[in-house]
């Protein structure tokens, strides 16, 4: 008779099963090469009929695998078959390909064994292996499945050859088994002729000494939803489960019915049955330890060895730029500091006034806007690298616009917007009919406040971060502030609005002055109209502000996390150090002609800074909350006011009353 030749299973495997491997391995594994359970599925074995000739094409005998292969959770239609099996993800691809494959395959293989011998339980039979390999830089993910299946000594052959199954069954029985899988899949079962009418009746195959009492051997079938479509070829599930009842029933199953059922639709009328019938048969068992087992996929190529997926020309490129854009940020994670939150980084809102020199540089974040009210011109490209040539042509484009459009060239899945918006200063009055106007930046100004995080003031002038300074401590935001000079720096965190409870409260840009902010900008030379700067500062100066202000978000304390102590200012050392990456200077002030960085603490300044201390009220922010427009009109409008109102008019007499009570001593004519 002739020798039983049973369909292997092929591997399909899913993009999005790689998508989640991905996840996986960088929030998860990350150098870890534990192994990790997975699930498959499996269904009936599905042919197409091809258009030119008419004929029948199978599908293979397919193993599937998607994104949610890790979750094991998920429900599954009828005549689909769960499988279990272990994932393995080696870190390198020498690991890869060095792997003691003997050994994986002989461990997967004897886990078959042990649910046949010791747990009597057939829900392991099609358990499975693959070890892979995750290129993540490249979007390569090499994989080698392993299904065991234990081999049979001698082979099982076939008295005839694989029939219809109307040979066997008759039509209600067919359908009474149809039924019953629909309502209850199973990988396996029993079936025998129904004690109570023209059906069948379906058990598990761990019944088969109860349920086949009595029962004639011409009524007794064992069944299995079977993956092949192959005519003359079962599936590789019943390689298996033939190995089982041989192993616990050796007396009685040297001869055995088998039904491969293969229909997952009942047949329409003028069509027949898919499902394959047969009677097979093997003489004694020769082993009575644990047979051998084979199982490994062949390749495309049909030999043994590994498969590699290339996912780069088939992704979203958008896609593949997000997981780039992540890629670096969660090895650090896992890497280096597990409680890193990226999460919060990336949900972070920024808000960046000033798109030149200072204002190009950025650091993971999703959502950012830019403000700037000037144009590209020729000599931004060389220094500012989100413009180019052509955007100087014509006048040039303006910048924030600009801007915002290149960033969403380097990353399409950035939220970028820019505003060309004037930004209204002290010093400079706003004529009567600009009023209107100038009303309305602001209040565009302010809306972008409320809706941002995070603010960088990143301006070329001083007095022209008066006005975002205000709103930043009147709206409780994080303000980031960056100033540039020819060799040197300054960085700095502005202080949060609500006092700490050691009433040390951090300045902010103006608190270290006792004038307030006035017209610097007329009749300025050419040297003072544009960024005279070290071409590398820049850069220094922007990811320094940058990196701060993840260092912020990352403190437990968060906006009010202490500076470090320097001299006898800013927090404990304790509390300046609880912060995953570290300190949280207030400033850094950075000499690039001495290559060093000086870390400043300055504390708010009580008469004239729009804050307060607890004995103080708040001049500025509360004429700003009370007065709104009107009063920032004063400011641009009225010299003197600003001085006046925090009391630095005061602080000038104080001065001048102090050194007029000096008693200066007169020199003699002799000396």
């Amino acid at each position: 008779m002739p020798i039983v030749q049973f369909a292997p299973f092929s591997s399909l495997v899913q993009p999005t099963l790689w998508h989640e491997l991905t996840r996986l391995k960088l929030e998860v594994l990350r150098l870890s090469d534990d192994s990790v359970p997975l699930t498959a599925t499996y269904s009936t074995g599905r042919t197409i009929k091809d258009r030119n000739t008419g004929q029948d094409v199978t599908l293979g005998c397919n193993v599937s695998l998607g994104g949610n292969a890790f979750n094991h959770d998920h429900s599954l239609p009828s005549y689909t078959v769960s499988v279990a099996g272990m994932l393995k993800n080696y870190n390198t691809i020498e690991d890869f390909k060095n792997a003691d494959k003997h050994a994986l395959f002989n461990q997967t293989a004897n886990e078959v064994w042990e649910s046949i011998i010791s747990q009597r339980d057939t829900s392991a039979l099609t358990h499975f292996l693959v070890i892979t390999f995750s290129d993540l830089k490249k979007y390569k993910y090499y994989y080698w499945f392993a299904f065991p299946a234990l081999v049979a000594k001698p082979a099982w052959e076939i008295s005839s050859d694989w029939t219809s199954t109307q040979e066997a069954f008759s039509e209600a029985q067919l359908l009474s088994i149809y039924d019953q899988l629909a309502a209850n899949t199973r990988a396996f079962f029993l079936v025998r002729p129904s004690q109570s009418g023209d059906g069948v009746d379906i058990a598990p195959v761990e019944e088969y000494a109860l349920f086949f009492a009595n029962v004639p051997a011409e009524s007794k079938t064992i069944a299995f939803i079977d993956p092949s479509p192959h005519p003359s070829n079962p599936g590789w599930p019943l390689r298996n489960l033939l190995a089982c009842l041989r192993a616990w029933h050796p007396t009685s199953t040297s001869t055995v019915r088998v039904l491969c059922w293969r229909d997952s639709e009942r047949p329409h009328e003028g069509t027949q049955w898919r499902s394959r019938f047969g009677v097979l048969s093997a003489g004694p068992t020769e082993t009575t330890g644990k047979p051998s087992a084979v199982g490994w996929e062949k390749n495309v190529q049909g030999k043994l060895g590994a498969r590699v997926a290339d996912l780069a020309p088939m992704m979203d490129p958008i896609r593949l730029a997000d997981q780039a854009v992540d890629l670096n940020l969660k090895l650090m994670r896992w890497r280096i500091m597990p409680s890193l939150d990226l999460e919060k980084i990336a949900a972070t809102r920024c808000l960046l006034l000033g798109a030149g020199t200072l204002g190009c540089y950025g650091w993971g974040i999703r959502t950012i806007t830019l403000v700037d009210s000037a144009r590209v011109s020729f000599s931004n490209p060389v220094r500012q690298p989100l413009f180019e040539f052509e955007d100087c042509l014509n006048g040039g484009k303006p910048k924030a616009q600009c801007a915002a459009d290149r960033l969403k060239k380097i990353f399409p899945g950035v939220n970028a917007t820019g505003y060309s918006l004037s930004i209204p200063m002290p010093g400079h009055p706003i004529p009567p009919a600009s009023t209107e106007k100038a009303k309305g930046d602001i209040a565009a100004l302010e809306k972008l406040f409320d809706s941002h995080d995070a603010i960088f003031l990143l301006m070329d002038s001083r007095e022209s971060r008066w006005l975002p300074t205000v709103l930043g401590a009147a709206k409780g935001k994080i303000v980031m502030n960056a100033a540039l000079g020819f060799d040197t720096f300054l960085v700095m965190r502005h202080g949060a609005r609500q006092a700490p409870e050691d009433g040390n409260r951090l300045g902010c840009y103006y608190c270290n002055d006792i004038v307030a902010p006035a017209d610097s900008l007329t009749d300025r030379t050419l040297d003072q109209m544009c960024t005279v700067t070290r071409p590398g500062l820049a850069s220094i100066a922007a990811s320094t502000a940058v990196e701060l202000l993840i260092s912020l978000l990352q403190h437990p304390l968060g906006v009010n996390a202490p500076a470090p102590p320097v001299g006898n200012k800013g927090g404990s050392e304790e509390e300046a150090a609880s912060g995953v990456l570290g300190l949280v200077p207030h400033q850094l002030r950075g000499f690039l002609a001495q290559f060093r960085n000086m870390l400043i603490v300055g504390a708010a300044y009580s008469r004239k800074a729009p804050y307060q201390t607890r004995s103080l009220p708040l001049q500025v922010i509360k004429a700003y909350e009370t007065q709104g427009f009107d009063m920032l009109l004063k400011a641009f409008n009225e010299p003197g006011y600003l001085e006046t109102l925090t009391g630095l008019n005061e602080l000038h007499k104080e001065g001048q009353a102090a050194l007029e009570a000096v008693d200066w001593e007169e020199e003699g004519d002799d000396f």
